[in-house]
C-alpha cells in the first residue's frame, strides 16, 4: 500500500519539488496551496502523470483558527481518495521569507514570520496528530541561516531555531507512538522564495554561491529528493535530527 504525504506549501518551490520526488518514490500525496490554485492543479496533474493519486487542499498556513477545518477537510478526502483514516508523512514546508535589519523589522514582519513559520507548524501539527499513522513521520523545514548568520535575516532565522527547537520536543512526545520527527535545513536555494531573490538578484546569488564549499548555490532538485529520501524505510531509525542540506554553506 502506497504512503501518503502532506506536503503544506507545495504549488511552487521546494514544496511542489518535494512533492513530486515523494510521487517518484511511489507515494501517494496530499498538497496545500495558500492562493496559487492553478499551480497546485498542475502539481496534482503532475504526480497523476507519474502513476501516483494526488489531491490539493488550501491552507493558510498561519491562521491558527482555520485548521480545524482544514482537519476536517483532509479527513474527508483521506476517506473518499484513499479509503483511508490516516495519512503517514507531515512535511511543514509552508513559508515565506522577509528580509530587514533588526533596526527596521516591523512588528507586524515579525508576527506574521512567528504566526507561519513558528505558531502555524506547532498548532497545524496538533491539529493533524489525530489523523497522522503511528510510526508516521514529520518533516519541519528550517533554514541554513540558524547555522550561520547574514544581516537581515534575523527574525526569519530566530523563528526557524526556534523550529528546530521544538522538532526536539516533538520527537520526544510522539516517540511513543513510533513517529520520527526531524529537521531539513536548506541553504540558499534558486526559487521564487522571498521573490526569487537568490534565484534573480545576482548580488544574493554571489554572496551565498561564495560561502559555500560545492560553490553555488542549491536548486529544489537538490533538496526535495532528499526530504523524500528522509520518508523512506531506509531512514527509518533518523529522530530528532537537524539535517543541513546546504553544499557546506558556511563552512
Amino acid at each position: 500500500m502506497a504512503t501518503i504525504s502532506l506536503v503544506t506549501g507545495a504549488s511552487r518551490g521546494l514544496g511542489r519539488n518535494a512533492a513530486i520526488a515523494i510521487a517518484r518514490n511511489g507515494g501517494d500525496v496530499v498538497i496545500t496551496y495558500h492562493s496559487r490554485r492553478e499551480e497546485a492543479e498542475a502539481v496534482v496533474a503532475e504526480i497523476a502523470a507519474l502513476g501516483r493519486r494526488a489531491v490539493a487542499l488550501q491552507l493558510e498556513a498561519g491562521a491558527v483558527a482555520g485548521f480545524a477545518a482544514f482537519a476536517d477537510a483532509l479527513r474527508t478526502v483521506l476517506r473518499a481518495t484513499w479509503q483511508r483514516e490516516t495519512f503517514d508523512h507531515l512535511v511543514n514546508n509552508a513559508g515565506h521569507g522577509d528580509y530587514a535589519l533588526i533596526a527596521d523589522t516591523t512588528e507586524a514582519q515579525f508576527d506574521r514570520l512567528v504566526d507561519v513559520h513558528f505558531k502555524g507548524i506547532f498548532f497545524l501539527t496538533q491539529a493533524l496528530l489525530p489523523l497522522l499513522a503511528d510510526g508516521g513521520r514529520i518533516v519541519n523545514l528550517s533554514s541554513g541561516l540558524t547555522r550561520v548568520s547574514a544581516p537581515g535575516w534575523s527574525a526569519y532565522s530566530a523563528v526557524k531555531g526556534a523550529v528546530e527547537v521544538l522538532t526536539l520536543y516533538m520527537a520526544k512526545e510522539l516517540g511513543g507512538r513510533g513517529i520520527a520527527v526531524n529537521t531539513v535545513a536548506p541553504g540558499a536555494i534558486e526559487t521564487d522564495f522571498f521573490g526569487g531573490a537568490v534565484r534573480d538578484t545576482p548580488e544574493f546569488n554571489r554572496f551565498f554561491a561564495d560561502i559555500t564549499a560545492l560553490g553555488r548555490v542549491g536548486v529544489p532538485d537538490d533538496v526535495g529528493p532528499m526530504i523524500a529520501s528522509l520518508l523512506s524505510p531506509d531512514n527509518r531509525w533518523v529522530n530528532a535530527q537537524r539535517i543541513e542540506v546546504s553544499g557546506g554553506q558556511g563552512i
